[in-house]
């Protein structure tokens, strides 16, 4: 059992029987009453989603995930194919499980894959990855007086906002939990 102010994004825990993975939470402190936790909850065999209130004398009682290290080879027919680089043993995930962050996965990239029994339930991608800009407008100059952003396409294909300085060919650090631009990298 766990009390619910060490939840944490990715935690996985037991709800009415059957096993949940954390995707948000926020501490609510409203007015004179006690303070609690609301959360969205995605149940990892059907990806349902629902929103739970704990209070914060709640007692859950968390599920121990196996984590391994695994590259992503290929995307096909909603599911994301991944492979032990040391068994060499494939995984399948559905996509909808990975969420948002699929735009900025790569071919390639190595993710932590979550086990649960002997199943991968989630993958998840390192905190920032480092991506080549493959389509910029040009800035205007006279702009750079404030912090305008516009949009670059990235080699996945993504959408971000980076500062009017980015160009094509650039190489830039995306934060993949929020998608948003976190510094421009030197090219060596």
């Amino acid at each position: 059992m766990v009390s619910i102010s060490n939840f944490r994004t990715g935690m996985a825990i037991r709800h009415n029987h059957e096993i949940w993975i954390v995707t948000e939470f926020t501490h609510v402190t409203p007015g004179n009453w006690r303070a609690m936790v609301r959360t969205k909850l995605k149940n990892v065999k059907t990806g349902r989603v629902i929103d739970i209130t704990y209070r914060m004398t709640d007692d859950v009682e968390v599920v121990r995930l196996d984590e391994k290290s695994m590259q992503f080879l290929y995307e096909s027919d909603d599911n994301l194919y991944f492979m032990d680089t040391e068994t060499y043993d494939q995984v399948v995930i559905p996509e909808e499980f990975f969420g948002d962050k699929k735009r900025f996965l790569r071919e390639g990239d190595m993710c932590v894959v979550q086990i649960l029994e002997g199943q991968p339930i989630t993958a998840e991608l390192p905190n920032s990855i480092v991506f080549k800009v493959i389509e910029a407008e040009p800035g205007i100059k006279g702009d750079s007086a404030t912090n305008i952003m516009k949009y670059a396409i990235i080699e996945t294909g993504a959408k971000v906002l980076v500062p009017l300085f980015i160009k094509e060919g650039d190489k830039i650090k995306i934060d993949t939990n929020t998608g948003k631009y976190l510094e421009r990298v030197a090219v060596k």
